[in-house]
């Protein structure tokens, strides 16, 4: 194991392969701050850029997109309430109100520091356990990954605090939502598309992403009125001493969550993030300060959302399947370059393959580097009147939106949930769940056609998986354990009242 990873660090440490992991990492956030671009589309739009480098060094800087992408889109939930991707969703939650609060330089400082010390972490269970632990991950059939995808769900609503029902029910609306577009168990059947060719392919994310936190909060705030630009000093942007100590626990826990979840083809930081917040939430001695603007509901996901960047190269390198979209692109650059991913490549190419692993903590260390002292002046931009700032959010909104697919279509959805999240939030509706539902409604509705498949219609098949049961009784758990122990509380008050 050391001769690999001093093997590694060899390959990755050349001036060559620095500059272009840096180049990536930089390119990667700025395309991050941009609303519609993601780290997806980041790696497909600059892949060909990539073309005239040597193997290694191609893929390395395709890496720094990926995950320099991840923190971008960190940046915009924390400042402006507008995730970058998916993944950033629950960033905004507790980050959004930190920076209400004057604290957006402590957000964006402790994401660095948690994306780091995820980075690490993820870097030695990579070196550590990859290969055997891509077997096991194969042991994660469409049953599987149907109880994992109900996990997913009862997490998000679960954490919703006292407002279960809304939450669910919202969870809901966004599986409803995802319905939209060709049913996956035929693959020719339409549904809710009224005939509009640009809903096929079903309602796209990005722009649902962009209306509902982006124009939907300039919305919102136009009619309460806007409050005054926050004027904090420099030194109050400064991260503490004391939040890195209150969020080491989180950084934790979410990278060891964020792993876990990374390694599973196809559940990406997008699960990730969600499961780390919800967990997180559970177990925090701050746990009351959650949506309030929580340091450690910022510092877990994040944490959890680097360390399964990292490892959805688990079962790309191994066994050749893309843990999620981003990885998915990368294995196409594999092919371009002639590489094929699986247990072989491990032995044929392991300069490649462990310079690329050692170069997410290079990357990540010059992540550390170039944002940590810039998250107070990042932060100063709230400073900005609102009257120049909603304009500049809703003019960026809106032509992201159009790049995404260059057509009107695109723009017109983005309104047309803008509208949505503004009702949303006027009702005190909790976007979380409902976006949730929407990324995980396509993965959800697969694994449930291909699980009906497998037991000829009878879903009871679940229960014959051992691995499934155990995911679903965590889920029940994690639903009826709180109540239990609220009921006690309440009886041992009434107990203590009595005496």
């Amino acid at each position: 194991m050391l001769d690999n990873l001093l093997l590694g660090f060899q390959t990755a440490l050349t001036l060559e392969n620095v500059v272009w992991c840096f180049v990536g990492v930089l390119l990667g956030t700025v395309i991050g701050l941009l609303p519609g671009l993601g780290s997806t589309t980041g790696v497909a739009i600059l892949l060909p850029i990539t073309f005239a480098l040597e193997p290694v060094t191609a893929l390395i800087m395709l890496a720094g997109i990926y995950y320099g992408a991840q923190y971008g889109g960190t940046i915009t939930s924390v400042l402006i309430s507008t995730p970058g991707e998916a993944a950033s969703v629950v960033t905004t939650i507790d980050g959004y109100q930190m920076a209400k609060k004057g604290r957006a330089g402590a957000a964006l400082a402790i994401s660095a520091i948690g994306s780091f010390i995820a980075a690490i972490i993820s870097l030695a269970l990579l070196i550590a356990i990859a290969p055997p632990l891509a077997t096991i991950a194969l042991e994660f059939q469409p049953v599987e990954m149907f109880a994992v995808m109900i996990l997913g769900l009862v997490i998000v609503v679960t954490f919703q605090g006292g407002a279960f029902i809304r939450g669910a029910l919202m969870a809901v609306a966004g599986l409803l939502v995802a319905t939209v577009g060709i049913f996956p168990g035929t693959g020719s059947t339409e549904r809710f598309t009224f005939g509009n060719v640009n809903l096929l392919s079903g309602i796209p994310f990005v722009e649902v992403m962009i209306g509902i936190f982006a124009l939907g909060e300039v919305f919102y705030q136009i009619r309460v009125g806007a409050a005054e630009p926050i004027k904090a000093r420099f030194k109050d942007m400064v991260i503490k001493r004391k939040d890195i100590t209150d969020s080491m626990p989180a950084i934790l826990r979410g990278s060891g969550i964020g792993f876990a979840f990374g390694v599973l083809p196809g559940a990406g930081s997008t699960l990730a993030s969600f499961m780390s917040y919800g967990i997180e939430r559970r177990v925090s001695r701050n746990r009351a300060n959650f949506g309030k603007g929580a340091i450690e509901g910022v510092a877990s996901p994040e944490s959890a959302n680097n360390a399964a960047a990292n490892a959805n190269f688990v079962p790309t390198l191994s066994l050749g399947i893309p843990g999620g979209a981003t990885t998915a692109v990368l294995l196409g650059a594999f092919t371009i370059f002639g590489l094929q991913p699986g247990p072989l490549l491990f032995e044929s190419q392991p300069e490649l393959v462990w310079g690329l692993l050692v170069s997410f903590f290079i990357g990540n260390v010059l992540l550390l580097v170039l944002n940590l002292p810039l998250a107070p002046v990042f932060a100063q931009m709230l400073g900005i009147p609102y009257g120049y700032l909603y304009p500049i959010i809703l003019l960026t909104s809106l032509v992201g939106a159009y790049a995404v697919s260059n057509n009107m279509f695109s723009v017109w959805l983005v309104l047309i949930f803008g509208v949505l999240g503004y009702i949303m939030k006027e009702l005190d509706l909790p976007m979380a769940p409902f976006v949730l539902g929407l990324v995980l409604g396509p993965l959800f509705e697969k694994a449930l056609v291909q699980t009906s498949a497998i037991g000829q219609g009878d879903l009871g098949v679940v229960f014959t998986s051992p691995i499934a049961v155990g995911v679903l009784l965590f889920a029940v758990a994690m639903v009826v354990v709180p109540k239990l122990i609220g009921l006690l509380r309440r009886r041992r008050v009434k107990e203590t009242a009595g005496v």
